[in-house]
């Protein structure tokens, strides 16, 4: 008889069932294993929780931080490991009102640099032109 012709003793789900992925030891993340807490993964309460994300704005972030990292790495010529610790806040300099202030706090943030920053600074105010700050993700119903 062929594996597939054998019957299982366990019972077929029905439409309305959850399906529970448990891991078995030794495949896996590591400290993965099978769930020790002794209750019945089907009986236990599940809640309903929905993050919502502005994704087209996340992406704009992360499009524009690998650029900073990137010409960061070309100012002060080392890689992201050894660059001198840089902080450029977005939605700090989001808050602030005028380019000016902006500029002004991005040289701040620059002084260790020994290459001309005013480059750097114009082309990351255009960039940061039209973004929001990002805000706490909204949690929907439970």
């Amino acid at each position: 008889m062929s594996a597939a012709s054998t019957e299982t003793s366990a019972p077929l789900p029905t439409a309305g069932s959850r399906v529970f992925f448990q891991a078995s030891s030794g495949v896996g993340c590591v400290g993965s294993g099978p769930i020790t807490t002794g209750e019945d993964p089907v009986q236990k309460k599940q809640g309903k929780v929905t993050v919502k994300y502005d994704r087209k704005e996340l992406r704009k972030r992360l499009v524009l931080e690998e650029w900073i990292i990137e010409q960061l790495s070309e100012l002060y010529d080392c890689e992201e490991e050894e660059m001198p610790e840089v902080e450029i806040d977005i939605d700090d300099l989001l808050e602030v009102t005028s380019d000016d202030e902006r500029a002004s706090k991005l040289q701040e943030s620059l002084t260790d640099c020994y290459k001309p920053t005013e480059d750097f600074v114009r082309e990351l105010l255009c960039r940061i032109r039209g973004m929001r700050k990002l805000s706490a993700p909204t949690k929907k119903g439970l």
